[in-house]
């Protein structure tokens, strides 16, 4: 299988699922896009859970010690928080929706501005912030299949739907996300094989469900949590995960 067609789909699907959203979207009650959007935001709730149980995985205890995983993650969200924000992150993703706005839609008011960017920075976390984006592209990459990636793209669709429908088209615009993000951890896989030992993608994939809880809260109006800035995070999993694996 080519390389690479597991994110081809995927983008397929969401800008698919972007366009039928947009179009019910226009048809439905601000209060219905709301209830869609809070049903999003207990779903997505429910599958970061899923995936922060991760930090309970009986190889990464054994690899670093069962009482260091939950420090391993707590370590890795203030580190890659601190970097993030000093990177400015969240600022630069949104600013990057807001260009993107502007060169599709420049005639648009403020609240259909805000409303673009909230779609594309939610949308864009969503979709590749989970364990599926960081497994399925490598595993791509590694020539293994593409069949993770085409489960997610099914999931992806049918969520884009239901974005769309309350975000509008800043939903399909994250699929610039989709392709930049799942690209290079494809070619990632490519070039370096085999790179996550169970114990390292464990504690990846903990830290990624605790970053969909931050994403979720944004989803039910709880907390504007700065989601981006965290995103750092998944990369300094692997690294503690390492360091205390050698002290270990």
């Amino acid at each position: 299988m080519i390389p690479g067609i597991g994110t081809a789909v995927n983008v397929a699907t969401v800008l698919i699922g972007s366009v039928i959203g947009v179009l019910l979207g226009n048809r439905l009650p601000v209060r219905t896009r709301d209830v869609v959007t809070d049903s999003l935001g207990l779903v997505t709730l429910l599958i970061a859970g899923t995936s922060a149980m991760a930090v309970l995985d009986d190889d990464l205890a054994d690899f670093v010690g069962d009482s260091a995983p939950m420090l391993i993650v707590l370590g890795s969200l203030l580190i890659g928080g601190i970097v993030g924000s000093l990177l400015g992150l969240e600022s630069r993703v949104e600013a990057f929706g807001g260009w993107l706005q502007g060169r599709l839609a420049g005639g648009a008011s403020t609240a259909e501005r805000h409303r673009f960017i909230e779609g594309f920075v939610v949308s864009s976390l969503i979709f590749c912030t989970g364990p599926l984006t960081i497994l399925g592209s490598i595993n791509d990459g590694l020539g293994n299949g593409a069949e993770q990636l085409f489960l997610k793209a099914a999931l992806d669709g049918f969520a884009a739907i239901a974005f769309a429908a309350s975000f509008g088209w800043g939903v399909a615009a994250s699929a610039i996300t989709i392709v930049t993000v799942q690209g290079s951890l494809t070619l990632l896989g490519l070039a370096l094989g085999d790179v996550l030992p169970d114990a390292h993608l464990a504690a990846i994939t903990a830290t990624g469900g605790l970053l969909l809880v931050g994403v979720a809260l944004r989803l039910l109006r709880v907390r504007e949590i700065p989601v981006a800035d965290l995103l750092p995070a998944l990369l300094v999993a692997p690294l503690l995960v390492a360091l205390v694996g050698a002290i270990h």
